[in-house]
């Protein structure tokens, strides 16, 4: 149970002796929680970047001259600049949402501002996702039609033996592809649903409770 609503069910239970709090301070205690999770919204953010910054740095070296010689070096390159480009523009939205609710002096603009963060944080969420899908259903894309050169390069880099049956290695090649792309969209819709689906029931919350006091 939170601190406000310890402090409801006090009021409701001692109301003649337990002193009463003015709506200006419960709106300070509301204020207060929802800056400190928009704070952490911006934590975590951060702390994504971070995590698929260092699992690019841990590819292994054969992966990347793969990648090289199937001419797709510039291609992600390039995704890679936009990728961060975005996601470093919701960085920066959190963060200046983080600082809108700190300094907000009202009922009403602190409800705005917390509308504004959720919206944001689905946007961010959706854009995840769909860059995520979209990343592994073109890359894909790209190596069914090129199957031979693909065939041929595994060889060439020692990824797999020159005995290798063709037919059989590109089926499962794209069936595990497929289990992957599946595995990681799927732990990145729990990761965000436990962790930002928390914060923003949390938010809603806040916002519930301005409402009360606004009417």
């Amino acid at each position: 149970m939170d601190e406000l609503e310890l402090l409801k069910k006090q009021w409701q239970r001692r109301e003649e002796d337990f002193p009463q709090l003015s709506y200006a301070d419960i709106y300070k205690m509301l204020l207060k929680k929802s800056s400190s999770i928009v704070k952490w919204i911006f934590l975590i953010s951060i702390g994504e970047i971070i995590f698929w910054t260092s699992l690019l740095f841990l590819m292994p070296e054969s992966s990347k001259k793969f990648t090289d010689d199937i001419g797709l070096h510039n291609t992600m390159l390039f995704l890679n600049i936009l990728y961060y480009l975005v996601f470093g523009t919701f960085i920066f939205l959190f963060y200046k949402n983080y600082l809108k609710i700190s300094t907000t002096d009202s009922i009403r603009k602190l409800m705005k501002n917390i509308l504004r963060t959720r919206k944001t944080v689905k946007y961010f969420i959706i854009y995840n996702v769909v860059s995520t899908s979209i990343m592994f259903l073109g890359i894909n894309i790209f190596y069914y039609f090129n199957q031979d050169l693909m065939f041929e390069l595994m060889i060439k880099d020692n990824l797999i033996s020159a005995t290798t049956d063709k037919g059989q290695f590109l089926s499962m090649f794209f069936i595990t592809q497929i289990v992957i792309a599946v595995l990681v969209i799927t732990g990145i819709l729990i990761f965000y649903r436990i962790i930002y689906g928390t914060l923003l029931k949390r938010l809603n919350s806040n916002y519930q409770e301005l409402k009360k006091i606004e009417i």
